[in-house]
């Protein structure tokens, strides 16, 4: 086995390392070090990826001496490395992005202890994307759970510790209905790990032993990790976890937490149940309609916002909602536009909330449609920063947005019969983000209502945050073709 296979378990590793070193250094040097373990992990991703593509099928590397099944495995295919090197490119954006802001709203003693959060989200994601054992995904969607309150209720104020006892509690629930699935699933099939599971409960399936346990362990893990990643009607934490949030957290849990837990029930179904078993449980029609529901109910709920950060995160539901249909309507192309959507979102979403945020400090911290009137005449990076996010979240072409929508509509014509149901949930949604997005738009670019206060502060790290989250959409946007196909080809050999 090829010596790169080895660098997911070091970069987990070196992850948790390196927020222990985090706890006790100064915090200048935390945050070196933050940014050094991103850009490491952004750089073994790749090497790990260009290997995967030539090997054209799945490695799994085993850890310790212990053979399969009483030892623990890590899976790297083609997806693995793929969304792994995206997150940790958003992770670096965002904080760098946000960097200004984090100094205004964090004590400067307790700067180490947000980067020893971030640390430890970067190595669960990183473990939630490789793993190839259910009860290590629970363990790092734990550790996630915890370290995103962490950098969520850090910034020490009313809205932030309410918002992270909702958030914990709503996490909560979804840990518990996950763990008690994979009770259920321990109880029937006696394994743990990916394969086992797969062979287990396809040959169970087939013999039509043990069905009804298995669908309730299909539902409870799929609806646990639903709640957790903001699937309609369970999102009603993400308003205010992620407008009231510091920047750089608001992007970190909305374009990536999410996601790993998204990621993480793809693996499952593809790895553990089997899509033929999954599809043939019915589950599948229920995500459909939620996500269907929740396109819609975000964005009605975002066009009732005054305050642009709430707006921006209920429409986080919304584009949840659209992953979610994309899993329902088929394993093949209804997956390839659930998984491009969830890069899109993490590649867009964050660039929105710091820009926001930069445009709040020209008000004395007001987001308000009227308090942030004339914001882009005065700021104008952060200006066209939201310009290219909302235009990607409407959908217009040139953008990643649009050729997650295309996606989504050529997966519905290739599945007949929900064809006429999701053009019409698409071009609804689409009507409703372009009203609330172009409200905002032609608020910020209008002349100001009253004098506005002139930010001085250093915004070097946000302008080039900004203009990485811009340019990475409008290439993706433009050349998309090389993306989908290592989508096509990870889903083939997921």
């Amino acid at each position: 086995m090829s010596l790169v296979y080895s660098l997911p378990l070091f970069c987990i590793v070196l992850g948790l390392v390196s927020a222990v070193v985090c706890s006790v250094l100064p915090g200048k040097w935390t945050r070196y070090l933050c940014f050094g373990l991103t850009g490491l992990v952004f750089a073994m991703s790749l090497a790990v990826l260009f290997a995967a593509v030539r090997a054209g099928e799945n490695v799994l590397y085993p850890m310790g001496h212990y053979p399969h099944p009483w030892g623990n495995e890590i899976k790297i295919g083609v997806l693995e490395p793929l969304f792994s090197a995206v997150f940790a490119l958003v992770l670096f954006l965002c904080v760098l992005g946000g960097r200004t802001q984090l100094h205004d709203d964090i004590a400067p003693e307790k700067e180490n202890l947000y980067y020893v959060m971030v640390c430890l989200i970067q190595t669960a994601l990183l473990a939630l994307v490789y793993t190839n054992d259910l009860f290590t995904g629970y363990v790092f969607v734990e550790i996630s759970t915890i370290a995103s309150c962490g950098i969520l209720m850090i910034r020490q104020v009313g809205r932030t510790t309410l918002a992270s006892v909702r958030y914990m509690i709503f996490s909560l629930i979804g840990s518990g209905l996950f763990l008690l699935g994979i009770v259920f699933l321990y109880n029937v099939t006696g394994h743990l790990l990916f394969p086992d599971l797969k062979r287990v409960i396809s040959a169970l399936w087939q013999a039509g032993q043990y069905r009804v346990a298995m669908i309730a362990a299909i539902c409870l893990i799929t609806v646990g990790l639903g709640i957790k990643s903001g699937l309609f009607p369970f999102h009603l934490w993400m308003p205010d976890t992620y407008g009231y949030a510091t920047p750089s957290s608001a992007g970190i849990l909305s374009g990536l937490v999410s996601k790993g837990y998204i990621f993480l029930l793809l693996k499952i179904i593809f790895d553990a149940f089997g899509t033929k078993v999954f599809y043939d449980s019915g589950v599948q029609h229920v995500l459909y309609w939620l996500g269907l529901a929740g396109m819609i109910a975000g964005s009605v709920a975002a066009m009732g916002e005054q305050d642009v950060g709430r707006m921006v995160a209920y429409s986080s539901a919304a584009q949840i909602g659209y992953i979610y249909m994309g899993m329902g309507i088929s394993p093949t192309v209804g997956m390839v536009a659930a998984m491009f959507h969830i890069l899109t979102h993490a590649l867009t979403k964050p660039g929105l909330f710091l820009s926001v945020s930069q445009l709040a400090r020209h008000t004395g911290g007001s987001r308000t449609l009227t308090a942030l009137q004339g914001t882009a005449r005065l700021d104008r990076a952060a200006g066209v920063a939201f310009l290219l996010g909302s235009l990607s979240m409407i959908g217009i072409p040139g953008t990643m947005g649009f050729l997650s929508k295309y996606l989504f509509a050529r997966a519905a014509v290739r599945v007949t019969p929900l064809t006429l149901y999701t053009l019409v949930a698409l071009a609804v949604s689409t009507i409703l983000n372009t009203f609330y997005f172009t409200r905002a738009l032609i608020r910020i670019y209008n002349r100001p209502l009253r004098p506005l206060a002139k930010d001085n502060a250093p915004k070097g790290s946000f302008c080039t945050a900004a203009l990485g989250f811009g340019l990475i959409n409008i290439a993706l946007g433009i050349a998309a073709q090389p993306l989908v196909s290592l989508l096509e080809q990870g889903i083939g050999i997921f």
